[in-house]
Parts: structure tokens; C-alpha cells; sequence
């Protein structure tokens, strides 16, 4: 039978299931970190955490999206060549090793260190696996296979929030290393799991120098329409991890789930242990209620990916950006846990319109022997996009969201002291016209901003509380409504989502022209 008659693949083998289980091992152990580790690094009231700043953090995840994404533009080419499994194995030693210096390091330039080993192992795991995930799947079973590999992800995503957060049910110093030395324990069950695997044959020259690798993948990445899609979607992907990365302390700040904890509690067996209760009550933890995301995704990917498998993947991706958008919106102009859900909801929806279908995109119009190389090309948008975005939440929340500065900011106005030139925006070309009451004027630096205040990060808000005679719950509301953080924070990352969305349009009108491209 001539290769042209040779019957298409309609089905699942068990190659593409021990696959999906090693990137569910792997996602938990992930997800159990990611899901609270923003917290970890710079909530200014966490018993164990670093304490560090905003833009600490946004340091720190600038450089993991860059390792951890930039990376498998180049390891997606070296997976080709050197045989998934292998790499993978390579990766998964990584990734323990990441976990384990994660746990003992807690000075700002060691912690910085292990998230890059973790995410360096994470660079050689992603194409690796998605390469052979695509050596695996036809035109006819690709919406639908990629459809299930971001289902079986999200089984990981959403069970993890509910295990670290009883790993590190008291925020204990002891608690937070336990969480990372979990995370280590399941990504070794990848190497049991590993012995399972069939190595696909990636179809590329298996004699190729590791320069020649190198070469061949700047060759192919460098054409035009290619690279206008990765910008593109690197916009979108800006927007898209704010929601998991920003939101942890967005939450942990701001806002009231009580709402939520209150209807919950009414669930049998469940309710009970979602809510905790915190200086404002009774609460629903932050890495729960984002939790709702990836269990939306387990509960409506695959139907979802049933109703689009035929739709053009550039135009399923183009709505689902424009729903994410305005689930952002929902979800960030709010302090109210219920009606946060509901911008997950949206969000979610976006999500898995645009997730897995950036994957499928890639997969269909790579060229024979370039798989692995293509689906390290779709790990760009997330480091360009996560970088940027990264640095713009440090510096936007850092100066316009982080309760403990807000609360240092309120008591400088409370003494009197005028901000000159705020957070250093704009230059102080003209001076500043006096103000009644003002008696000092303060530059605007963060470093500074403690010693003026009189106030430290870590205690400036239970002093608020003291000067202005409130609980946690009044002072809560009255800096949110003194500051309204939720503007500037949020307002940008949805403009650049709206860019990407209309930008993807016309690629998309465009993309009919071209033939190896309109997918």
C-alpha cells in the first residue's frame, strides 16, 4: 500500500496517554509552587515568606519566563536531535534539583538562582514532550489530541493550589520548604514513568553538530509572517499570565471572598475546608479561588475543543483572545470574590480557545523533521510576553497596587508629607505649588518610602489599623478606596490584550494569502 493510501490515525495509543501522564506529574508539581509562590517572595504579611518587593518578584519571573520559554526556541531543535526521552530525562533531574534549592535558599539572590535551574529543566521538558505529543498525532486527531493534553495539564493545575495549600497551611518557614520538597518528590515519579515511554522518532538528521542545530534554528525562525504571529501572540500572552502571576497578591490584598466562603460552606464534605479563617474573616485562599480556572478546564476543554475542531485555528484563537480580555477586566476591576469568579469564568473560556489551539497552530503548519523545533517556537510569546509583563507588574503594582506601600503612602499623607514626582513618572520640571497642610515633600523612591513613612512594608498596614482606629476589613476598604488600585494596575494589561485581538485579525485576513500558513 502506497504511503498516500496508508489510513489515517483516529485514535489514541498508549504512547499519547503516558505522555499526558508525565505532563500532569509534572504540572503538579509546578502548579503546587506557582500557585503560591507569589505570595512566597513579596506578601508583606506572610509569617514564612521572603518579604521581598513587587518588583523583586518581577525580577524573579521575568528571568523564568525567559529561561523557562525563551529557552525552547533553541531545546526544541536539541530534542529533535537527540530523542525526546532523553531529554526529558535531563529535564525532570533538572526540575528536582530546581525544587530542592528552592527549599533551602532564602536570600533574594539564592531563591533567584534555583527558580532559574528549575525553569532551565523546564526549557529542555517543553518541547520535548510537546514534539513527541506531535509525533503522535494526525491532521484529523490534532484539535482533539491537544484538547486532551491541555485537559490532563489542567487535572495537575487544579488539584495542586488544593495541596500545597495544605502543605502550607500555617505559612510557616517549615511549611514553605515542605511545599518544595513535595514538588521535588512528584516530579521523580517522572523518571518511573519515563521507562514506559516508546521514543518517537522526530524524522530530523540525527548527525547534525550541536552549532548546526543552532544554525538551523535561527534559519527558520526568522521568517517574516512567522515572527509577526510570535510578537502577536506575545502581546496576548503579556495580558494572559498576569491573571496567575499578579493576581495571587491582587487577591491576598484586596479582596472579600467571604461571599464565596459563606456559600460554600453550605456544600457538604467540601465546604468546610475551602474557607480560612484570616484578620478579615472568614476567606477563600487566593490559590483556590484561581484554582476555579484550571477545574473550568477540565470540565468544558474537551467540549469545547469538539465544537471548534473544525473552526480555523487563527479564528478560534482570536475570539478566545478577546473573551480573555474581558474576563481580565471583570476579574480585575473587582473586589468581590463572586464576581471575580465570574471573570474567571470568561477568562477561562478565552483560555481554551487560545491555549491549546497556539499548540495545534504551530504543530500543522511546521515542515516534516521540525516539529520539536516549531513547538519550541511557541514557547516565545510566553517569554517575550511574560518578561514584559513581568516588569510591568513589578513596577505597576509595586508603585499603584501593593497594599503595604499604599499604606505607607497613607501614612505620609497623614503627617503631612507631599509626593513629589510619584513613583518617578515624570520628571519634576516646574516644581510643585504649595499645598495647604503640606509640611515636607517626599521624592517618591520605594527605598525610601519606609523611613519616611515611619512604617516598614511588613507592618505598615497594622499601623494604618492603629493611627485610623479600624480593623482589618475598614482599612482594607478605605485605601482601596483612597488609591483605587485596581485601575492602574489592570487597565494597561487589558489595553495590550485588545492590541493582540485586533492585530490577530488582520493576521488572520492576511493569512488566507498563504497557503502554509492559513490554519
Amino acid at each position: 500500500m502506497s504511503e498516500a493510501a496508508a489510513p489515517a490515525k483516529k485514535t489514541f495509543d498508549r504512547n499519547f496517554w503516558t505522555l499526558c501522564s508525565i505532563e500532569m506529574w509534572e504540572r503538579l508539581a509546578y502548579f503546587g509552587v506557582r500557585s503560591l509562590v507569589a505570595v512566597f517572595i513579596m506578601q508583606a504579611d506572610d509569617v514564612g515568606g521572603l518579604h521581598l518587593t513587587a518588583q523583586h518578584k518581577g525580577t524573579i519571573y521575568a528571568w523564568w519566563f525567559i529561561f523557562q520559554s525563551l529557552l525552547p526556541t533553541f531545546t526544541g531543535g536539541y530534542a529533535d536531535r537527540f530523542g525526546y526521552r532523553k531529554t526529558m530525562a535531563f529535564a525532570v533531574s533538572m526540575n528536582m534539583l530546581g525544587y530542592v534549592l528552592m527549599a533551602f535558599n532564602r536570600t533574594y539572590e539564592g531563591f533567584f538562582i534555583a527558580v532559574m535551574v528549575l525553569a532551565f529543566g523546564t526549557a529542555f521538558f517543553k518541547p520535548s514532550i510537546q514534539g513527541a505529543l506531535a509525533q503522535n498525532l494526525t491532521k484529523e486527531t490534532a484539535s482533539l489530541g491537544w484538547g486532551i493534553f491541555y485537559w490532563v495539564v489542567n487535572i495537575g493545575g487544579a488539584a495542586a493550589p488544593f495541596l500545597a495549600s495544605w502543605i502550607v497551611d500555617d505559612h510557616s518557614v517549615t511549611d514553605w520548604r515542605n511545599l518544595f520538597l513535595a514538588s521535588a518528590g512528584f516530579t521523580s515519579l517522572n523518571l518511573i514513568t519515563l521507562l514506559f515511554v516508546k521514543d518517537v522518532p522526530s524524522g530530523a538528521s540525527k548527525t547534525e553538530s550541536i552549532w548546526q542545530v543552532f544554525k538551523r534554528t535561527m534559519v527558520n525562525i526568522v521568517e517574516p509572517r512567522l515572527v509577526v504571529w510570535l510578537l502577536i501572540m506575545s502581546c496576548f500572552w503579556l495580558m494572559m499570565y498576569q491573571l496567575w502571576d499578579l493576581h495571587p497578591n491582587f487577591l491576598t490584598d484586596w479582596t472579600d471572598s467571604s461571599d464565596v466562603a459563606e456559600v460554600t460552606s453550605h456544600i457538604p464534605l467540601v465546604g468546610e475546608g475551602l474557607a480560612k479563617e484570616t484578620d478579615r474573616g472568614m476567606q477563600i485562599p487566593q490559590e483556590k479561588l484561581l484554582a476555579v480556572n484550571a477545574m473550568l478546564i477540565i470540565v468544558l476543554m474537551i467540549p469545547v475543543s469538539w465544537v471548534v475542531r473544525k473552526m480555523r485555528t487563527l479564528s478560534a484563537m482570536a475570539i478566545g483572545m478577546l473573551v480573555a480580555t474581558g474576563g481580565l477586566l471583570i476579574a480585575g476591576f473587582t473586589n468581590v470574590g463572586g464576581v471575580f469568579l465570574l471573570g474567571v469564568l470568561f477568562f477561562s473560556l478565552g483560555e481554551m480557545l487560545t491555549g491549546p489551539k497556539k499548540q495545534e497552530y504551530l504543530g500543522l503548519i511546521a515542515p516534516p523533521g521540525k516539529k520539536g523545533l516549531y513547538l519550541g517556537y511557541v514557547n516565545i510569546p510566553v517569554g517575550i510576553g511574560g518578561y514584559i509583563g513581568s516588569k510591568m507588574a513589578g513596577y505597576l503594582y509595586g508603585n499603584y497596587g501593593d497594599k503595604a506601600v499604599l499604606s505607607q503612602k497613607y501614612l505620609l499623607e497623614k503627617q503631612g508629607v507631599q509626593e513629589v514626582n510619584p513613583s518617578g513618572w515624570l520628571p519634576d520640571l516646574f516644581g510643585l505649588p504649595a499645598v495647604e497642610g503640606v509640611t515636607a515633600l517626599y521624592d517618591g523612591s520605594l527605598e525610601l518610602l519606609g523611613g519616611a513613612a515611619g512604617a516598614g512594608r511588613t507592618w505598615a498596614f497594622a499601623k494604618v489599623q492603629q493611627v485610623e482606629g479600624l480593623d482589618a476589613v475598614e482599612a482594607t476598604k478605605m485605601l482601596w478606596e483612597h488609591y483605587s488600585p485596581q485601575y492602574p494596575v489592570w487597565i494597561p494589561f487589558a489595553a495590550i490584550g485588545v492590541f493582540a485581538t485586533i492585530a490577530l485579525v488582520v493576521f488572520g485576513h492576511l493569512a488566507k494569502r498563504w497557503k502554509d500558513m492559513d490554519a
